[in-house]
């Protein structure tokens, strides 16, 4: 049977005319994407040099437990996937904030390494739940073929996440202790996402498009397993790991290039800057590329950025624009990997496969910035750093072409 791949604009726009589109749900998202973003992940590193000068842990010591839970988060997407296809978001999200305070809270009581490190671990859980994932299965079930505007409106508040509570949380932390801000900080969270979760998702949650179910390849991890997913996930992983490290590296870099610690906190702010205003043009873009040219063109833009930044020697002003371009291609890369699924399969099976494929993007995140420190000290910079990441991105480029076109094949010759 032909899979799902190249579904025409109208078979989906037949199967979302019976689609329910509840009012409050992309409200509800944008500030629970704000909160939950804001709290249990840039909280931290506001919070982390109190924390470690409190506690006497090591800072490698207290940043491990924060990446083991955007490891299990990982790993944690893939099951909450299946559930979100079934049932829906309402009560993934819902537990899932419930599961984020308690974390918070547990976090901030931690009286021992161990203690922290089972905090973490259950933010982990608490993050498979309530971060985009989950978020963007709601979004792309009950929009459709709209999905790309909700998406980037579900985004664009995510962005604001760290501008939001970060100066928030410093500001907390000026008065009270970093266990006495996270417990404030853990009362917002529940105040907010728990009853925005439990009320704003009640809506009954459609099933997929007829078209999209009967289109599906016989076995339920055919596509999962398929050369042309393979291909994909390989792509967004090595670019994945590029752009995390080239977000904690632009800082050090700046440096390198002789820019004071005001203009290289400049460089990285504005690129943030500019990841939010590259999520606005993506719909455009959309409009106007194919999934796979989409694909290649913003993984090169990527790995173009990527090398000027490790080139140019300056000056800071050049520097400081090179880092907004990079920020708009990250911004732009967010969207792509939300609507690879819904581009290439069709949305019936949404929850489980974008798990899947953001899982291993998930994990590269979590080590880019131990493994992209450790490369810079045994290559003698961070500029050699960014040479090598601009070679992963053209590594990642051939395979996100060898994945279209290994698509479009199997697509021609039916499964």
């Amino acid at each position: 049977m032909t899979p799902v791949a190249g579904l025409d604009s109208e078979v989906a726009a037949a199967g979302s005319q019976n689609r329910s589109r509840p009012r409050a749900v992309l409200p509800a998202l944008c500030v629970t994407q704000i909160t939950s973003w804001g709290i249990v992940f840039y909280a931290f590193p506001v919070l982390l040099p109190r924390l470690t000068a409190d506690t006497g842990w090591s800072t490698g010591t207290a940043s491990a437990a924060f990446s083991a839970a955007l490891l299990l988060s990982a790993l944690a997407g893939i099951p909450v996937g299946r559930i979100l296809d079934r049932r829906g978001p309402r009560a993934v999200m819902t537990t899932g904030s419930l599961l984020a305070v308690v974390a918070v809270l547990t976090v901030a009581a931690a009286p021992n390494l161990l203690v922290y490190f089972a905090g973490w671990l259950l933010a982990g859980a608490a993050m498979s739940a309530t971060f985009y994932q989950p978020a963007f299965a709601a979004v792309t079930r009950w929009w459709g073929p709209d999905r790309i505007r909700a998406l980037t409106l579900v985004t664009l508040a995510g962005g604001l996440a760290s501008t939001v509570f970060a100066p928030l949380t410093a500001l907390l932390a000026e008065h009270l202790s970093w266990r006495a801000t996270y417990a404030v900080l853990a009362l917002i969270l529940a105040a907010i996402t728990i009853p925005a979760h439990a009320v704003a998702l009640r809506a009954p949650w459609p099933p997929a498009p007829a078209a999209e179910v009967r289109q599906l390849p016989t076995g339920k991890g055919s596509i999962a397993r398929s050369r042309p997913f393979v291909l994909l996930a390989a792509a967004f992983t090595l670019s994945g790991f590029a752009v995390y490290a080239v977000v904690i590296g632009i800082v050090p870099l700046m440096l390198e290039r002789g820019a004071g610690p005001t203009a290289a906190a400049w460089a990285l702010g504005l690129g943030g800057a500019g990841q939010t205003l590259g999520r606005t043009l993506y719909a455009a873009l959309a409009r106007r590329t194919g999934a796979t040219s989409r694909t290649v063109l913003l993984i090169a833009a990527g790995g173009a950025t990527t090398a000027a930044l490790g080139l140019v020697p300056g000056p800071t002003a050049l520097l400081v624009v090179l880092s907004v371009a990079a920020g708009m291609v990250r911004g732009n890369i967010t969207l792509l990997q939300a609507t690879a699924v819904t581009d290439r399969w069709g949305t019936a099976d949404y929850g489980r496969l974008s798990a899947l494929l953001a899982a291993p993007v998930t994990i590269a995140a979590a080590l880019a910035p131990w493994v992209g420190t450790s490369l810079a000290g045994l290559l003698g910079g961070y500029a050699p750093l960014f040479a090598v990441l601009s070679c992963l991105s053209a590594a990642s480029l051939v395979l996100a072409f060898a994945a279209g076109r290994t698509r479009r094949v199997v697509a021609a010759q039916g499964v």
